[in-house]
């Protein structure tokens, strides 16, 4: 069915419009939204400039957004539901824009400022029946038609309804569907704020278990060190008493050694005097001290092996092998699980024994 494009479409439907203009009505100025539209958290809307004033009024000693000063931001709570909004520095400048709200305003205004007396005039005229107007809707073709097309044109079999009552049906399943595509919109920005009050609450988690974790593994570290400065201490210990006593045998042997020698030496020189007196007087003496320093006995030697250190031999495979079957414990709280004192920590293990020294 074709038909004329010098059309005149039928009145709007007021009723509809008023319930269109009823949801856009800001709960402050109880006027239509004013541009920017913002969206709170609880998914209500206000003018900007109307939350600003809310929030003004409940932050008095915040700085306006022009101050150089930084404010660390305040709350207020929403006119409709009380819902408390908490805002950052930015105050009522950090909400989010509805646009959707906006556009949806745009439309409205654009369609209430048609003249109504064009609105009333015109209609669409049948292009086969020209002087017919277009009053009835086909609902098997689903298109508009005139009467005549009915009587006697290409929908005499049809089945047909009043235009009005398919205009006014339509125009409600339109306005319904607005409604719910609203309403829609509404649930899907409250679905992605939660996602993202998710994602943050990830981060925070995530670093809270990085930072617990680095002081499990430096708590671990501490008592490694600590361990390993003990038994180098027990090392040092060791060391120092075999090398006091060896020290001491080696003053010990010189100090025979120098005896020694200088008794060998007095004896050699008595025995080039060539007087037979002379020499006798002497030799009696040197011949008995000769003996005795033969006679001397000297402290044992080190016995073989004294000299080794392999009984400080630390084994840290096993240490090594636990330390790498670390992993995470799902559903272990880190807040549960304590540090060990300082005194616990260095209690790694029982000192290894020294063996006592020769």
């Amino acid at each position: 069915m074709n038909f004329t494009v010098g059309f005149k479409p039928l009145l709007g439907d007021a009723h509809s419009m008023d319930n269109l203009e009823k949801q856009l009505i800001c709960p402050i100025c109880l006027e239509m939204f004013s541009k920017p539209v913002v969206i709170l958290p609880c998914q209500h809307n206000l003018c900007r400039k109307c939350a600003n004033d809310v929030f003004q009024a409940s932050n008095p000693l915040w700085q306006s957004r022009g101050s150089t000063t930084v404010s660390s931001g305040g709350r207020f709570r929403c006119p409709s539901c009380r819902h408390e909004v908490v805002l950052d520095r930015h105050g009522v400048y950090g909400l989010q824009r509805n646009l959707l709200v906006e556009n949806i305003i745009d439309i409205y205004k654009q369609e209430s400022s048609r003249p109504l007396h064009s609105k009333a005039e015109q209609h669409l005229m049948c292009e086969e029946h020209e002087e017919e107007k277009i009053n009835i809707y086909c609902l098997s073709c689903e298109v508009p038609t005139c009467s005549l097309c009915k009587v006697f044109g290409a929908h005499k079999d049809c089945e047909v309804a009043p235009l009005p009552t398919i205009y006014k049906r339509q125009k409600s399943e339109l306005s319904d569907g607005i409604a719910m595509l609203v309403a829609g919109n509404d649930r899907v920005q409250a679905v992605i704020t939660q996602m993202e009050e998710v994602c943050q609450t990830i981060e925070d988690n995530s670093r809270r278990q990085k930072q617990l974790l680095n002081q499990r593994f430096e708590s671990l570290c501490a008592v490694l060190e600590e361990r390993k400065g003990e038994l180098l201490q027990a090392l040092a210990r060791e060391q120092e008493e075999k090398l006091q006593r060896v020290r001491g045998l080696i003053r010990q042997y010189g100090d025979h050694l120098e005896a020694s020698s200088k008794l060998v030496e007095s004896a050699i020189q008595s025995m080039e005097e060539p007087q037979m007196a002379l020499y006798l007087q002497q030799a009696k003496e040197l011949i008995n001290k000769v003996g005795a320093m033969s006679k001397v006995e000297l402290a044992g030697r080190p016995e073989p092996g004294y000299e080794s250190m392999e009984q400080f031999t630390v084994s840290v495979e096993h240490v090594a092998e636990m330390l790498r079957t670390i992993d995470f414990q799902p559903g272990a709280s880190g807040e549960e699980e304590e540090v060990a004192p300082d005194g616990e920590e260095g209690s790694a293990g029982p000192e290894e024994e020294r063996p006592d020294g020769p």
